[in-house]
C-alpha cells in the first residue's frame, strides 16, 4: 500500500515536511532534464512538475510512478503511425506534445483524489480505487483514439452506428474499442503492480470501468461536444476521468471494498 496512505493520521509534521521537500526537489530536477523529451511542451513539463510534486507528497513514490508510466504509455501510443495520422489530418497538434491543458484534463481528477488521501479525508482504500479508475479510463481513451484513428477499418457513430470518418467526435471502431479495453487493462496492471490496487475484485472493477467510461465519453462526444462550445477535449477528458472515479467507487462500496 502507498506510504502516504498507511497510518496517514500518524505521520509527524516533520515527516510531512520532509516528504514534500523531497517531492519538490526531485520533481524540479527531473523536469529540468525531462524537457528534452518530446512528450510535453515546455509549459506542459512545468505543470507536470506541479502534478508530480502533489502526487509524491500525497501518495509517495508509487502513486508518482504510476502516473509517470501513464504519461509514457500515452505518449508512446500517440506516436504509433504518427506520420500517417498527420497525412490524414488526425494527428495530435504540436507533434504529439501535450500542453498544460492536456496534463490537467487527464490528471485533475486523480490530483483531487490524491489531495483527499493526503489530507486523510475519506476511505483511502476506496479513494485509491477511484484514483486508479481515473487513469485507467484516460489511458483507455488514448489507446482507443490513437489506434482507432490509424487502424480502425470501419468507424461508426456510437449513437446511430452510421459510418463516419475517423476522428469524428463520438466515433468508435472495433479496433479502437479493443485497444481501449487493452489500455484500461494495462493501466490496471500498472496500478496493481505498484500496490495502488491490492484486491483482485478492485482490479476487475477498475479495468471494466475504464472501458465503460471511455464508451460514455464517446457518447457525450456524439451527443453534445460539437453543440456545446465549452465542451473542449480537455473538459471532456476531465468529465470522463471524474465519472470513471465515481462509478468505480460506487461499485466498490456494495462489494465491500471501501476498507
Amino acid at each position: 500500500m502507498l506510504r502516504a496512505v498507511q497510518h496517514s493520521s500518524m505521520v509527524l509534521p516533520d515527516q510531512n515536511i520532509t516528504m514534500w521537500g523531497i517531492a519538490l526537489l526531485l520533481n524540479g530536477v527531473l523536469i529540468a532534464f525531462a524537457q528534452r523529451l518530446p512528450l510535453l511542451t515546455r509549459m506542459g513539463w512545468v505543470h507536470a512538475g506541479i502534478l508530480g510534486t502533489i502526487l509524491w507528497g500525497c501518495l509517495g513514490w508509487r502513486g508518482w510512478i504510476a502516473v509517470v508510466i501513464y504519461l509514457v504509455l500515452g505518449s508512446l501510443v500517440t506516436r504509433l503511425g504518427f506520420a500517417q495520422k498527420q497525412k490524414q489530418g488526425l494527428a495530435e497538434a504540436r507533434g504529439g506534445r501535450r500542453g498544460p491543458a492536456n496534463v490537467w484534463g487527464s490528471a485533475f481528477t486523480g490530483t483531487v483524489i490524491a489531495l483527499l488521501i493526503g489530507a486523510g479525508i475519506g476511505s483511502a482504500t476506496l479513494l485509491l480505487i477511484g484514483f486508479a479508475a481515473s487513469f485507467a479510463a484516460k489511458l483507455a481513451d488514448t489507446f482507443g483514439s490513437e489506434i482507432g484513428k490509424r487502424w480502425g477499418r470501419t468507424t461508426v457513430l456510437i449513437t446511430s452506428l452510421r459510418r463516419v470518418p475517423a476522428g469524428t467526435e463520438g466515433a468508435v471502431s472495433l479496433e479502437g474499442t479493443l485497444a481501449s479495453a487493452a489500455g484500461s487493462l494495462l493501466m490496471m496492471l500498472v496500478m496493481a503492480g505498484l500496490s495502488v490496487l491490492t484486491s483482485p475484485t478492485a482490479m476487475i472493477v477498475v479495468a471494466i470501468v475504464g472501458l465503460i467510461a471511455t464508451l460514455l465519453e464517446s457518447l457525450l462526444g456524439a451527443l453534445a461536444q460539437e453543440k456545446v462550445s465549452w465542451l473542449t477535449n480537455e473538459v471532456v477528458n476531465g468529465l470522463q476521468t471524474s465519472w470513471a472515479a465515481v462509478l468505480a467507487m460506487l461499485i466498490a462500496v456494495p462489494l465491500g471494498l471501501a476498507g
